[in-house]
């Protein structure tokens, strides 16, 4: 990252909570967090407008948002986001994994939204202000952390079809267990045959609520279906598999070859995704990115040329899939039940990095409290 990359006039003074959570009912909640539904007392928050650009930085109490009935945001969905992990290492210090390439991927995003660009320097001190202000919010459980959730929304009052001349970025942060409740035991999966996520020339590559949404439908029925998550296909000839709802698909092939989909446009960029990339390769493992057809996987799980499949993203880590359920056929990854051992291989050295128990040769880890 350049230096003028990492310049910026943001500095997000802190304007404290006068009520903040008591520290006991903190430690009930960092006890057993679940995942995103509690969250720390104060959040980051800038302004950005046509005439001024970005301006009005700070971290104030955690609280409701008011907004205008007009809000763009509200009736075209002009919004982005992303989504990241701060880590409490074992002296107390607290890390975050690669916040560089977030702040890369939320500017496409922003691109692609037509909403404008945050200076990485920016993107980069809030974080690093929101959580020295709530790093006691930081659990130290096992497969604990406090997940960040940056976001960007059209926030001026106008009905115009046109992008917004004002703009909110916020910052919240929710300390949260694992992501599935079963930890990285294999999950079954739901393949949509009714819907597509994201269709070329679409906002499939970037981070947006839309392509979020858009997947709600197709993971009613992936529940009602008594699956975990939904796997989507092109949208040109429904046979290539593309991502599940939110995470990155890898399949590993008996004679150790990793293949992963390949980026096309419509496929959300995985920063999960590039680093187990890099550690299957330095692990010594052909790595390869290619389209991967439907067909391909059930005659591979069939026949044993495929013997694990895993999804990745930063919520869930790395999670092994047990089955794909497509209508009343099922398709099933080893015996369907016990995570592959090149899978929790990955999972073990990608977490460990994250928690501080091992070197960081990349310089993935960037110290945030």
């Amino acid at each position: 990252m350049t230096d003028t990359a990492l310049a910026t006039s943001l500095s997000f003074p802190v304007e404290a909570s006068t009520d903040p959570v008591t520290d006991s009912d903190r430690a009930a909640i960092l006890a057993d967090p679940g995942f995103g539904r509690h969250f720390s007392d104060h959040m980051a928050v800038a302004t950005w407008t046509l005439d001024e650009g970005w301006h009005d930085d700070r971290i104030q109490p955690y609280g409701p948002i008011t907004l205008d009935p007009a809000a763009a945001v509200l009736h075209y969905a002009q919004e982005i986001f992303e989504g990241l992990k701060a880590y409490r290492h074992a002296d107390g210090s607290v890390w975050s994994f690669r916040p560089e390439q977030n702040a890369a991927r939320m500017n496409r995003s922003a691109r692609r939204l037509a909403l404008p660009e945050l200076p990485d320097g920016a993107f980069l001190q809030s974080l690093r202000q929101l959580v020295s202000t709530d790093q006691a919010w930081v659990p130290g459980l096992e497969e604990s952390s406090l997940y960040l959730r940056p976001f960007m929304i059209a926030s001026e009052k106008f009905l115009g079809v046109r992008p917004a001349h004002e703009v909110t970025y916020y910052v919240i942060s929710s300390p949260v267990g694992p992501y599935f409740a079963s930890g990285p035991a294999p999950v079954d999966i739901w393949l949509s045959r009714d819907y597509t996520r994201a269709a070329p020339g679409g906002t499939g590559a970037a981070k947006c609520g839309g392509n979020y949404a858009a997947s709600l439908a197709a993971q009613q029925q992936a529940t009602a279906n008594g699956c975990a998550q939904v796997c989507f296909l092109d949208a040109t000839e429904g046979r290539w598999v593309e991502e599940l709802g939110g995470m990155n698909l890898f399949f590993v092939h008996a004679d150790g070859t990793i293949v992963t989909p390949q980026l096309s446009g419509t496929i959300l960029e995985g920063i999960t995704r590039a680093s187990v990339l890099t550690l299957a390769a330095e692990s010594g493992h052909e790595v390869v990115e290619r389209r991967v057809s439907i067909d391909e996987w059930a005659e591979g799980a069939a026949s044993g040329a495929i013997t694990e499949v895993f999804a990745c993203g930063t919520a869930a880590v790395i999670t092994p899939l047990g089955t794909l359920r497509d209508g009343d056929a099922t398709i099933t990854m080893g015996d369907g039940e016990t995570a592959g051992e090149v899978t929790m291989a990955l999972r073990q050295a990608l977490v460990d990095i994250q928690y501080g128990r091992a070197d960081d040769p990349h310089g993935w880890m960037t110290r945030l409290a």
